[in-house]
């Protein structure tokens, strides 16, 4: 945890069509329960996958919940809630972008336990605390969300090579 630069391995970019097709399959997934009242996204990351879920089902009621949790390089930091919404969460879908270590998931499950909580990723540590998931992620691994990257020019690799001579 914390700024071990061993803790990821491995990095998983994702690209604002794969997210969308992925949102869409957890969708698809949803489809399977009868009825929510509304959609609870947990901010920020929970916001795009929300937003194309809640079209996707024809949802218009959507809440958030908003957690400071941790940022990329520090997953040490408290949990900081700055939004919650009242009730059991009877009736309503969470969804968020993905469950990592469960921190941020166990939060919202005690403030809604009887919502029903989506996300599109899951890692193995938090996958026990989320109802349904789409893709699940080794614990090693980084993954890059369209929101937290930008398409930049790489030197080709020969480039690079006649450099060093």
């Amino acid at each position: 945890m914390g700024n071990d630069p061993n803790r990821y391995k491995k990095t998983y970019p994702i690209s604002w069509e794969h997210l969308h097709r992925d949102a869409k399959a957890l969708a698809w997934r949803l489809l399977e329960y009868d009825f929510f009242n509304g959609i609870v996204a947990v901010t920020r990351g929970g916001l795009v996958p929300a937003a194309i879920v809640a079209r996707e089902l024809d949802i218009r009621l959507v809440d958030t919940v908003c957690i400071a949790s941790y940022t990329w390089q520090d997953q040490q930091g408290e949990m900081d809630v700055l939004k919650t919404i009242k009730g059991t969460g009877e009736g309503w879908l969470i969804i968020d972008d993905l469950v990592d270590t469960g921190r941020t998931a166990k939060t919202v499950r005690d403030m809604l336990p009887k919502a029903h909580f989506a996300t599109i990723y899951a890692k193995p540590a938090g996958r026990p605390l989320v109802d349904t998931y789409i893709t699940e992620l080794s614990q090693d691994t980084w993954i890059l969300f369209p929101w937290d990257s930008e398409v930049q020019f790489v030197q080709p690799i020969a480039d690079c090579r006649q450099a060093d001579r």
